[in-house]
């Protein structure tokens, strides 16, 4: 691990980006679900450094999804299974990743950014705020995009963590953990929900509309007026997909803008969600931290367990109050290996409780020695803590 030093400081803060005490999963963990919308097929090949990349075979206008098997046999070096095709033309859609080059630029112009979703999701859109320039790889699935950075498929991965409306992401949260990857910055992103569907279709026409869960639950109000059946898919831009492909005349889609232009839907409404201000941040993640500065707001973000005992909260979170570091967010969540805790009872026979992570975002960098102290203060008395990345924040308009 480097070691980086605080900006105006001799304290060393080698160790602190990445610093852990108890291993809760590990970056090598096989996935059952790894699959990433790809073009055609694919065969295995190392680059210099024997990083592993992938090379296309076949026609390189159409993208297809291959399948958890696939990503799997490239990862083993041997010959992947023929992927499903689109029954669509989307040639237009953005080129599947070549693994050639991963030199960033500010821009983003080498980038390859994974995201999770289908062209058009509001993650792609996030992807694109973060680097204007960058090449966008769908994938399947969130764990997709995890395992795409760590197998240097991608340089990067835009996935969501939080919703202004829906809260927390957990799954998300607790793929922060699987893997061995660090947040190196954030994206906040208006979300507009529009209700599209197949041109000539009116409102009053549809009979169901399809949408990620977390989308439809943002437009509850709205629906729930339709009278609509509601149909779970896995994300925006693929309902809109999925109603355009198969020329369904009593459905429609909750979808960005872009969406609709992309698979040529037509918009009947849009700010369907039941508050106007609707805003989802996301983390930009990658194989190593960056390394943080003082010119600007940083964010730092950690996760640690306790013990049980009286107070023991209370005097992890004034290891901060102590330092004026202001925190941004607290999530708790059940540890999923050992969720329960046997305690004495106090003459009461024993007790079990649910044994906690907490996940912190706090408002200083880690190249100032008040956060190093911090951090080493609550050391202390936390069983386990690990530093998931300190990076910019996101002051941008949304």
């Amino acid at each position: 691990m480097m070691s980086l030093m605080a900006v105006g400081t001799s304290n060393s803060i080698d160790g602190l980006l990445g610093l852990e005490r108890w291993d809760l999963g590990g970056g090598g963990r096989s996935l059952n679900a790894v699959a990433c919308p790809l073009s055609l097929k694919w065969v295995a090949g190392r680059n210099v450094g024997e990083k592993a990349s992938l090379k296309l075979a076949g026609d390189e206008t159409a993208i297809v999804p291959i399948s958890a098997a696939e990503l799997d046999r490239v990862t083993m070096n041997v010959d992947p299974l023929e992927p499903r095709k689109w029954n669509r033309e989307l040639n237009f859609l953005p080129k599947p990743l070549s693994a050639l080059d991963l030199v960033s630029s500010s821009q983003g112009s080498n980038v390859r950014v994974a995201y999770q979703g289908v062209p058009g999701a509001f993650s792609e859109d996030a992807a694109l705020k973060a680097y204007p320039m960058c090449e966008t790889v769908p994938c399947e699935q969130c764990e997709v995009a995890f395992k795409a950075v760590e197998l240097w498929v991608v340089d990067k991965a835009v996935l969501p963590i939080e919703n202004s409306l829906g809260g927390s992401i957990h799954r998300n949260h607790d793929l922060l953990l699987c893997h061995r990857l660090h947040i190196v910055g954030e994206v906040q992103l208006a979300v507009n929900h529009c209700l599209m569907a197949i041109p000539g279709v009116r409102k009053e026409e549809i009979k169901r509309v399809l949408s990620h869960p977390h989308a439809l639950a943002q437009c509850e109000f709205k629906l729930a007026k339709l009278g609509v059946i509601r149909q779970n898919v896995d994300d925006t831009a693929g309902a809109a997909q999925f109603v355009a492909s198969n020329n369904l005349k009593d459905a429609g889609a909750i979808a960005s803008a872009r969406a609709a232009e992309l698979y040529g839907l037509n918009i009947i409404e849009e700010n369907m969600q039941d508050f106007s201000h609707n805003i989802t941040r996301f983390l930009v993640l990658a194989r190593e931290p960056i390394i943080p500065g003082t010119d600007r707001p940083y964010k730092t973000s950690v996760v640690f367990s306790l013990d049980e005992s009286p107070g023991v909260l209370f005097k992890a979170l004034a290891v901060f109050a102590l330092r004026d570091i202001s925190l941004l967010k607290i999530e708790s969540r059940p540890q999923r290996k050992r969720p329960l805790r046997v305690v004495d009872g106090l003459n009461h026979g024993t007790a079990k409780y649910f044994d906690y992570l907490f996940y912190v975002d706090f408002e200083a960098s880690m190249a100032e020695p008040r956060a190093q102290n911090a951090l080493s203060h609550l050391q202390e008395f936390a069983t386990f803590l690990r530093v998931l990345g300190s990076y910019p924040r996101d002051l941008s308009d949304c």
